[in-house]
């Protein structure tokens, strides 16, 4: 019995000896947030403070030391996001997730963006080179001299930060901007999914498949299922099945089990970028700017909520920039060395994406007799060819070819659904994007803008925005309001008959882009009603001269807050908040008749037709009625749709794209074509027992119990981590929410997944309110919390008030200080 003693004590002690490393390690993890730390690549000393809000304040004697710290502090905070944030545009994942990844590894390289982010760089005056030199020096000199453990992403995956580089180079400022462009600027997507749907049906299915914006007609009058299918560009023959990733090929790390996992949750995530890059159905924000004669201060309101991905950690770290020259908070982008969304100490600003066309797919002719030549209305020219080598874990390098055209690269040698939907013998599709740009002067625009003190000097520092073209409301302390689209926009010339709605021919001149539409040109309102809103709706007047694209978001969400503006004579900041929490769902409204009258022989019909009778439209995350019509009306879109594109295709597109116009249109019109060969009111019963079926699978016979909310979290997923059973429930940020995507308090899900149809993907990644009669005033929240490190309790903390649509103070000079760091050379 001594020996089982003694084995017990040494067990004991052993795990004694871990948890104590644990904790030194968790201790280790966190940043410095109080008392001196020596950095000898500062100028002179400075501050960095944490207030009771938790925003980070950096005061400092020049502005190249305030970039600096921001660097530091973001890679105190936020050093993985940083890390897999450069491994993303560099096209470096797979080198760590293995071939899981090397569908976006590609995409990447084929696009260029670190290519086009260092000719753009080269490009930038002395200053803005100069700020993002000392940003990556704040990084860079984080990782060089700090103690503070690596995160546990770092550890897990055995990686550094840099890889065999520098951890942040100013190229990768250049490259993160080009990121956000590639996130929210064109339609390639859209004009992929039109290419590919032509295949099986015709134009006029078409464009009720991809209605034009309310109100107008089909931006082109091009025949493209008669186009495509006289040029011969689909392939005749399905593709091969593909390899996926097997758990053997992951068996390396902490163990196979734990490799596979995130190989699987990495492969949904790259798959899901690669596939939906070019597409903004749905992305979006809200701003609206109130001019003083509508406010109870006389000054004026101004509202920004703009909708992303959610993510843990947040894409926002809230930070005040103080010195000689610069007084600025609000929101900063890890990555970027100024604050993107917030004011000074005179002025305040709101963004939305516009959602011009700045992206055309180009067919591009082969030559039948020589593969290394495409068509040109000069006749055949040679692709420009470099070689691309990706890393990849466990595997040989793979050294890729990319391809260019003279309209730009050759997407299809990336984008495995192009080759599967293309005959690539005989054609490519080549991206004309202007974000690529060398030209492109985005950074110096977000660098130019944290100097300004009214609405003047802000327009006059957007001039050199470039991308993505972005809908910027606009208040200063002198009771100025306005909005301006900001951004580059092509001008398609007047025989272009596709106007960049789906690929055009590339060897006919008249598809190429005719110049850019002028600054003083673009869109704007100095806001002579009493306000302006913008919510990505169509921005211009049906008398604008030019043709911005038509992909805009249906104007459910502008509409009703145009109604509520409209309806308060006299807002304050409590009307404002009213405003950010608003569930009321005009699209749930204009189906839901349609629904409550839908005959059903389920066993739970009637107790569901009971809640559907009294349901106001309001989408709370209690609801049991909320929950009954998103599921109907995402098997209703299923029910539709995807026996007229098949199962294949249909999977392909939805998700990213909810076809809601399309069920409102075969419903409210009777459009019997698409519910054959059943009748419209026998799919929508269909379609009803198919939900309360997978709802009562879910939750239970006791309708009464049934919430929208429980299938409407709001996930704020981790990566890679996310989809790893032991660390996800540390990882992700997760809570009930209400909404839907036609809700001012947005909340976009993608019924396509498999596991989380209805999570709460893409809502509000920020809301901010500022009162001009006194910028101190100023609120912002947003959905998790300013500290990327899991084991902070400022990882999540935010994220019970993001939901309630609670906010915390934006303030210039606080009433607490928290935590003061002195930074000293």
């Amino acid at each position: 019995m001594i020996w089982l003693k003694r084995t017990a004590r040494a067990l004991l002690a052993v795990v004694v000896l871990l948890a104590a490393a644990a904790g030194l390690y968790v201790k280790r993890s966190f940043p410095a947030l109080d008392g001196e730390l020596k950095l000898a690549v500062l100028a002179a000393p400075l501050t960095v403070e944490r207030d009771a809000a938790d925003v980070t304040h950096i005061k400092a004697r020049s502005t190249r030391d305030a970039w600096l710290a921001l660097g530091y502090v973001h890679a105190q905070e936020r050093g993985w996001q940083l890390e897999f944030n450069r491994r993303v545009m560099h096209g470096e994942l797979s080198e760590v997730f293995g071939e899981a990844t090397l569908e976006t590894d590609k995409l990447m390289r084929t696009l260029g963006i670190m290519a086009a982010a260092r000719a753009q760089l080269a490009a930038l005056p002395a200053e803005a080179r100069d700020a993002l030199q000392a940003y990556s020096d704040g990084i860079n000199a984080f990782h060089a001299s700090s103690s503070q453990a690596l995160s546990p992403e770092f550890q897990l995956l055995g990686l550094k930060p840099g890889g065999s580089g520098p951890a942040w180079e100013p190229a990768d400022s250049v490259g993160w901007s080009i990121m956000m462009a590639l996130d929210l600027g064109g339609n390639w997507g859209s004009e992929f999914a039109r290419l590919s749907s032509a295949k099986v049906l015709d134009t006029q299915r078409l464009w009720q498949l991809f209605p034009p914006y309310p109100g107008e007609p089909p931006a082109s009058t091009k025949d493209f299922s008669r186009l495509y299918a006289e040029l011969g560009v689909y392939r005749s023959q399905p593709p091969s099945a593909t390899k996926t990733v097997a758990a053997h090929d992951m068996t390396t790390g902490v163990n196979g089990l734990f490799d596979q996992q995130i190989a699987t949750q990495m492969h949904s995530w790259a798959t899901d970028l690669a596939h939906s890059a070019g597409n903004v159905e749905g992305k979006g924000s809200n701003n609206w700017v109130v001019a003083g004669t509508h406010t109870t201060s006389g000054k004026p309101l101004l509202a920004n909520d703009p909708h992303l991905g959610l993510s843990a950690p947040a894409i926002w770290y809230f930070a005040r920039l103080q010195a000689p020259g610069l007084e600025v908070i609000g929101a900063t982008l890890p990555g970027l060395p100024f604050v993107v969304l917030g004011r000074t100490d005179k002025v305040a600003w709101g963004f939305t994406n516009t959602g011009p066309d700045v992206q055309d797919l180009y067919l591009e002719q082969i030559n039948p007799a020589n593969p290394r030549q495409y068509r040109t209305p000069q006749g055949w020219a040679e692709f420009k060819t470099r070689t691309e080598v990706i890393k990849v874990k466990h595997k040989p390098d793979l050294a890729l070819v990319m391809r260019e055209t003279r309209h730009g690269p050759v997407l299809s040698d990336a984008q495995k659904s192009h080759a599967d939907l293309l005959d690539l013998g005989k054609y490519v599709l080549a991206l004309r994007w202007s974000a690529l740009d060398a030209d492109n002067r985005t950074v110096l625009a977000g660098l130019n803008s944290n100097r300004a003190q009214s609405v003047d000097e802000l327009l006059a520092a957007y001039a050199d925005h470039h991308s993505p073209m972005q809908s910027v409301v606009m208040a200063d302390v002198s009771g100025r309001i306005a909005f301006k689209a900001v951004g580059k926009l092509p001008l398609r010339r007047p025989d272009n008959d596709i106007r960049g709605i789906a690929p055009s021919p590339g060897w006919q001149s008249r598809y190429d882009w005719g110049g850019w539409l002028p600054y003083d040109a673009t869109p704007q309102d100095d806001g002579r009603k009493g306000w302006v809103a913008t919510a990505n709706q169509r921005i211009t007047a049906s008398n604008y001269p030019h043709f911005m694209g038509q992909d805009w978001v249906v104007p459910y969400r502008f509409d009703r807050i145009e109604q509520l503006l409209a309806a308060n004579p006299r807002h304050d900041m409590a009307s404002m908040r009213a405003m950010h929490a608003d569930l009321l769902s005009p699209a749930t409204r204009k189906l839901l008749p349609y629904l409550q009258g839908t005959p059903s022989s389920h066993p739970l019909a009637t107790a569901a037709q009971g809640q559907l009778q009294g349901f106001d439209s309001v989408m709370r995350a209690d609801s049991t009625a909320a929950l009954v019509f998103a599921v109907w009306a995402d098997e209703m879109a299923r029910g539709l749709i995807a026996p007229k594109l098949g199962e294949a295709r249909f999977k392909a597109l939805y998700g990213k794209r909810h076809f809601r116009a399309t069920v409102e249109h075969v419903l409210l019109d009777n459009d019997g074509w698409w519910c054959a060969p059943k009748s419209c009111t026998e799919q929508s019963t269909a379609a009803l027992d198919r939900a309360l079926d997978r709802l009562q699978a879910l939750y239970g016979s006791d309708i009464y119990q049934w919430q929208w909310g429980q299938a409407h979290r709001a996930l704020s997923r981790h990566r890679p981590f996310g989809n790893v059973a032991a660390l996800s429930s540390f990882f992700d940020v997760t809570i009930p929410t209400g909404g839907d995507p036609f809700t001012v308090n947005v909340g976009q899900y993608w019924p396509n997944d498999d596991k989380t149809p209805f999570a709460n993907r893409h809502a509000a990644s920020l809301r901010a309110i500022y009162d001009l009669a006194n910028l101190e005033n100023s609120q912002f929240i947003y959905q998790t919390g300013q500290s990327g490190l899991v084991f902070s309790e400022r990882y999540r903390d935010m994220s019970p008030g993001w939901a309630k649509v609670q906010y915390r103070p934006l303030q210039l000079n606080p009433s607490e200080i928290r935590h003061s760091l002195a930074m000293v050379p």
